[in-house]
């Protein structure tokens, strides 16, 4: 389950469990309601303050719980709305905020990267990847609005339809992610540039956030129903 910590005036949220590397930090259900919890908690806070998110070991996360969901198709819709949740409560956080991608960022988990203001990735290992046309599987209203909201629209269809592994220096390029580091210096690089962002945490910021994500917010504010998620699969 994911965990919070704090370095001076950023909070750090670890998308793992403590103590343990290399999880793929998949979206059960419980797991989201964990890290809105979290979310809560720094929400909760005062003064000047921002949030990085990050992992340990070879993933950042791999996105939707996939074993849970086919175990429980019946649950399919509302579970895509939850993993939307993440995404809407990001996008118009109150906090600077800023992933710091230790690893491999897939599918929804590297949508959940997006959904940050800033992002950072290892320079050496690690892709971010819509590997969804490979897996046979649609974009939902929400995830297609996030997206070509977030990133240019040839960007989208090099990622969207060949599910092409961005590399750092390739994400960079493209505009995914705004900066680099070595795995040593990866979350101390992301905390700096949150922690230059302290100030800015006033109650214009999300208003600001919502304003500039509002077409994105549109577009996860659509509930998932069979019939949306047969149009986007067609």
């Amino acid at each position: 389950m994911p965990y919070l910590e704090r370095d001076g005036d950023v909070f750090v949220v670890y998308l793992g469990s403590e103590g343990q590397t290399d999880s793929e930090n998949r979206f059960h259900p419980d797991w989201i309601d964990e890290f809105h919890g979290l979310l809560d908690k720094v929400e909760a806070s005062e003064g000047p303050a921002a949030l990085v998110t990050t992992a340990t070991g070879k993933f950042y996360s791999n996105g939707l719980d996939t074993d849970w969901l086919f175990g429980n198709l019946g649950e399919m819709h509302g579970y895509l709305d939850r993993v939307h949740s993440l995404y809407t409560r990001l996008l118009q956080f109150p906090l600077p905020t800023v992933a710091a991608i230790n690893g491999h960022a897939f599918g929804a988990g590297a949508m959940l990267a997006t959904s940050h203001d800033f992002r950072v990735m290892r320079a050496d290992r690690g892709f971010w990847c819509l590997p969804e046309v490979h897996l046979g599987m649609p974009f939902t209203i929400g995830m297609n609005a996030l997206l070509t909201e977030r990133l240019s629209n040839q960007v989208c269809v090099q990622a969207m339809t060949t599910g092409h592994r961005f590399p750092a220096d390739e994400a960079i390029a493209a505009g995914i992610v705004d900066d680099k580091a070595d795995a040593e210096a990866l979350l101390s690089t992301a905390v700096a540039r949150a922690a230059a962002l302290v100030g800015n945490r006033k109650p214009n910021l999300p208003v600001i956030k919502r304003a500039l994500h509002a077409k994105a917010l549109a577009g996860l504010a659509v509930a998932t129903t069979p019939e949306n998620l047969a149009f986007a699969a067609g």
